[in-house]
């Protein structure tokens, strides 16, 4: 079995290009940040702030995230409802993350992330796969890119699924995010010593997908051969 480790900031690319990897190499996608984003979800929806940590741990034992894997495409289900692009609106990325600078959030979602990349190969993204979930995975990358193209990415991810929003909206929401991300005391969203560093600014998906999997088969041949 093969661990493939990407992290960056939102806006990246992680997910779109993790998922299409996956899918070249056979391998199982598993997406971190949903799991945030659906804990966030469940606090907001109970008018609780990401910040209230009594609230917030109050909550954990009401909540149960449980990740299916349907035609090789990931699915989370909280509570048994899966809560589909909810979690992916911007008030949720503020919310995930939030929660996730709470240990009791972490060390919730720890063992279910843990115990998935234990049982499958897996492609893994988030913002600190490669420094604490998946620290000795056979490969790690840190993806990014310039603010301007990562506010553009997510303006029209939302847009598309028909979300009210500004691009000057999503840029100031992503910049806060990532100054919480980076900043947080609990496993900050930063790159692993290890990781090699990709910035994707001036490239298109399909350049972006063609190069990374050169680079990871360069990197894991024989590793890839024997799956």
């Amino acid at each position: 079995m093969i661990q493939i480790a990407i992290d960056g900031p939102g806006g990246a690319g992680k997910t779109t290009l993790s998922k299409a990897i996956a899918k070249k190499l056979g391998i199982v996608y598993v997406d971190t940040g949903a799991m945030y984003r659906t804990v966030g979800l469940y606090v907001r929806d109970h008018g609780f702030a990401a910040d209230d940590v009594p609230a917030v741990c109050a909550l954990l034992p009401e909540i149960h995230i449980e990740v299916k894997f349907e035609d090789g495409v990931q699915n989370i289900y909280l509570n048994g409802v899966n809560p589909g692009d909810r979690i992916r609106e911007p008030e949720i990325s503020m919310y995930a993350s939030g929660v996730s600078k709470i240990p009791e959030v972490r060390a919730f979602l720890l063992e279910t992330q843990k115990e998935i990349a234990r049982k499958n190969s897996v492609i893994m993204d988030g913002r600190d796969i490669g420094t604490v979930i998946l620290p000795n995975a056979d490969l790690k990358i840190f993806m990014t890119a310039s603010p301007e193209t990562r506010a553009k990415r997510r303006y029209i991810e939302l847009t598309e699924k028909g979300q009210q929003v500004t691009f000057e909206q999503v840029m100031e929401e992503m910049m806060a995010r990532d100054a919480q991300d980076a900043g947080r005391e609990i496993a900050p969203a930063v790159p692993a010593e290890d990781a090699v560093m990709y910035d994707n600014s001036g490239l298109t998906f399909e350049e972006s997908l063609e190069s990374l999997l050169v680079f990871i088969k360069e990197k894991l041949g024989d590793k890839l051969e024997n799956l």
